[in-house]
């Protein structure tokens, strides 16, 4: 080969590098030019840092662009972080593309897939649980199954009294979302991290995501699956764009419509972002949006009404102060067209969000995770 098509070859080959590269990161834009205030988002960085303790991460999209993000040191963009609950709308939507293969129905019951881990005498209402059920936080139970390291979870989960009518009753419940986990193993033969992979994470440019697993093998599914903030920011925008990324239908538009609408309600304070309803494992906002959630503060919003996605992880003990913020400060930022560029408040956003860090007085926040001690 000669010298001068060996560079050509070389200059070629970095050039696609490059593209994949620039494919797998969402577009980069001023947030002026998508009609968002560099100075409303610099506002609400710093109340956030003033009334929240403490962040560690946000993003911001408009129409598909990212504006603005900033990471608190020592957390940073290539740094996986835990979603806790956030994990069950990434559940639900296994659940979703299983069901569209036709793997299962949304109203199969929970004991077809388990006969071998049934009590010996299911109760008529145990008999009556549905994926639905599942997927709503409506299985009947008065409280959450106990898991631990020492019995299996499936048997744990159904063993437990199940009072109320599957359907009637909300209660959040994380080994619910284990049990879809579970089916989805169970129909499909792989775990859920890895009937995802090359369905959804693949697609979206996720790379190394992580999921915790229980004694049996199976992905926990409601808690322990690990991402960069990117990486939910792309989860976010998929929704927002009813499941479809670059042309591909990646998740059925249908169960996009069904999973973020409200299908059971949880309260009635118009004031509080828990009592807007809930859906297939994402919560109801105000303002017309809707979210994942996880423990200490981790958000994927999703705002359709503004065409935005806003994440947020975060290590806080108060999420309604979080959520409050981002509508008092935020939600008056979006604009209907692209602004005057101003490049003063822009740099100004941009010195702010490069010199954030976690104050050192900071006292980690910890949750006990079911099947630990």
């Amino acid at each position: 080969m000669s010298r001068f098509l060996f560079v050509a070859v070389l200059s070629l080959a970095s050039s696609m590098s490059l593209a994949v590269a620039d494919d797998v990161r969402l577009p980069r834009s001023s947030p002026e030019s998508q009609g968002v205030s560099s100075k409303a988002i610099r506002e609400f960085v710093e109340t956030a840092n003033q009334k929240i303790d403490t962040l560690h991460s946000f993003m911001l999209l408009r129409h598909g662009h990212v504006v603005a993000e900033g990471w608190w040191k020592p957390e940073a963009a290539d740094k996986p972080h835990v979603l806790h609950s956030l994990s069950k709308s990434f559940c639900s939507t296994a659940v979703g593309l299983a069901i569209s293969d036709g793997r299962l129905s949304i109203d199969d019951q929970v004991l077809k897939f388990f006969p071998d881990d049934a009590p010996e005498n299911p109760s008529d209402k145990l008999k009556q649980m549905r994926v639905r059920d599942l997927l709503t936080m409506s299985t009947g139970h008065e409280t959450e199954p106990k898991f631990t390291a020492d019995d299996p979870w499936v048997k744990t989960f159904l063993a437990h009294p199940v009072p109320h009518k599957p359907g009637a009753h909300f209660q959040y419940n994380s080994p619910a979302s284990y049990m879809q986990s579970a089916i989805v193993q169970k129909v499909t033969g792989q775990t859920m991290l890895e009937f995802l992979k090359p369905r959804l994470f693949e697609p979206l440019g996720i790379e190394n995501p992580t999921w915790m697993s229980s004694p049996q093998g199976i992905s926990t599914g409601g808690w322990g699956l690990m991402l960069r903030t990117e990486d939910i920011a792309k989860f976010g925008q998929l929704y927002l764009q009813k499941g479809k990324w670059n042309g591909k239908q990646l998740v059925p538009a249908s169960w996009v419509e069904q999973a973020t609408s409200k299908q059971v309600s949880n309260g009635s304070d118009p004031a509080r972002d828990w009592d807007q309803g809930y859906g297939f494992q994402f919560w109801r906002c105000r303002h017309g949006a809707y979210r994942g959630d996880g423990a200490f503060g981790q958000f994927c919003l999703v705002l359709p009404e503004q065409d935005a996605v806003i994440t947020i992880t975060a290590d806080t003990k108060d999420m309604q102060a979080e959520l409050n913020v981002v509508w008092d400060k935020l939600l008056p930022a979006f604009h209907n067209a692209s602004l005057p560029a101003n490049a003063d408040e822009e740099g100004r956003l941009k010195a702010t969000l490069a010199n954030l860090a976690v104050p050192e007085n900071h006292i980690p926040n910890t949750i006990k995770l079911p099947g630990t001690r």
